[in-house]
């Protein structure tokens, strides 16, 4: 049975889930549930995405749908779930023959490419005006900028067979209403990226975003909560002189100008010092000291002293458990994962070396010593298991979301890039 009916007295949401950047509708929550009893009778020896879509029926009547990503335990023809969009695992059927075929010719590169060409022109996608486009035109009418047409003239691998495409195409060949929908990670998290047992998690931009951009046309969804605006938060000027200015940012406040707001630390700074620019960055949801310059020479002569090292910098965060080291070393090389940015993956062929000493003050509260300056480097260093194997609190990319990112840059320490004069500027966490 692929719709599982839902008994609840549970109000309908009024419009369906922005897939990118949602909480859980409470409908949701229990169809998950219900999933994952399902999961728990099965012997799984993999860690896996699955997804819960809420339908409604002719008559009104409540159910779910269920998926997961990609294959599962390498079969996609598992009953309690929806089948993919198109299934191109039959041992007979054309692309296997032509994937056997493919292994002996002397051209396989170029066959390997009409393959794959051939293969996403089969996921024919509909969206809920009932409208129908395959992949390939998807894709391409989504990216409008040239370049990135002939950088990716194709999908990325395995785009389509994601929880989200394959729960609204089953539910709009049914003829099912969709109502809500999340997705889970359930058992290990891969040893590359960081998923949590349990936790929820937003569809990938970079396989999903065009795919259900288009998929979603028809239905009224809820507006993307990155696009309501940030609060306008201020920061606290913690030295000054004619040269330099160091900052406290709070938590929520972007470094600079970026996709989901233009209020900053910059923009502040600039309105104040109309030639300051800032010397590093902080994480958004990241607290503490920030320096800026005032003139392009001083921040080139702070942007030398980052690179020959001679800035130190301590953080302090709390852990979502207790480490089983209490001071050390993480060696870790950190790499932009390219389809669900802003999220890092570690790669120890491509990744960037990203190195961080910590020490343990009290059961979950760490003081963190980078000594290289990678994207989310502090955050993946903790909650990846061959780093602390404990995320900050309140990470809701590498761990599980709270008020805050636990999270505070609380000292910084540097020559001043005048006078030479050593300086440490100290401010406590608020938390």
């Amino acid at each position: 049975m692929r719709v599982h009916p839902l008994h609840t007295d549970i109000e309908c949401p009024k419009r369906f889930t922005y897939p990118f950047c949602y909480e859980p509708h409470p409908l949701c929550l229990l169809a998950a549930k219900e999933l994952q009893q399902e999961i728990q009778t099965m012997t799984l020896t993999e860690g896996k995405m699955f997804g819960v879509l809420v339908v409604e029926d002719g008559d009104g009547k409540l159910g779910f749908l269920a998926a997961y990503s990609g294959l599962l335990e390498g079969r996609n023809d598992w009953p309690y779930f929806v089948p993919p969009v198109f299934d191109a695992q039959q041992p007979d059927g054309y692309f296997k023959l032509a994937e056997r075929q493919i292994k002996d010719a002397a051209n396989h590169r170029q066959m390997s490419q009409e393959l794959q060409m051939w293969l996403f022109t089969q996921y024919r996608l509909l969206n809920a005006r009932g409208e129908e486009r395959d992949l390939v035109s998807i894709w391409q009418d989504y990216h409008s900028s040239e370049r990135i047409r002939r950088k990716y003239p194709l999908p990325p691998g395995g785009t389509g067979d994601c929880c989200a495409p394959k729960l609204l195409q089953f539910a709009y060949r049914q003829g099912l209403k969709p109502v809500a929908m999340a997705e889970f990670w359930w058992g290990e998290s891969p040893r590359t990226e960081i998923r949590q047992h349990g936790q929820f998690y937003p569809a990938c931009r970079g396989k999903c975003k065009p795919v259900l951009t288009w998929m979603l046309q028809g239905l009224e969804v809820d507006p993307n909560p990155e696009e309501r605006g940030l609060p306008q938060l201020d920061i606290e000027v913690v030295y000054e002189d004619d040269w330099m200015v160091v900052v406290n940012k709070p938590s929520g406040l972007l470094s600079v100008p970026g996709r989901i707001g233009t209020h900053s630390v910059a923009t502040i700074l600039h309105q104040r010092f109309p030639n300051s620019m800032l010397a590093h960055r902080l994480d958004m949801w990241t607290s503490g000291l920030m320096v800026a310059a005032k003139s392009r020479s001083v921040h080139a002569a702070l942007q030398q002293q980052f690179s020959d090292h001679t800035i130190s910098k301590r953080y302090v965060a709390l852990l979502d458990g207790v480490p089983s080291r209490r001071q050390g070393r993480i060696s870790l090389p950190l790499l932009s994962d390219p389809i669900n940015r802003p999220r890092q993956v570690v790669d120890y062929e491509r990744g960037k070396p990203a190195v961080t000493d910590y020490e343990l003050v009290d059961d979950n509260r760490v003081w963190l010593f980078p000594h290289t300056g990678r994207t989310h480097q502090l955050r993946m260093h903790c909650a990846h298991p061959d780093g602390l194997g404990c995320p900050i609190r309140g990470d809701e990319l590498y761990g599980r979301p709270d008020d805050r990112l636990y999270l505070h840059a609380e000292r910084i320490e540097l020559n001043h890039p005048v006078t030479g004069v050593r300086q440490r500027f100290e401010i406590e966490a608020p938390f």
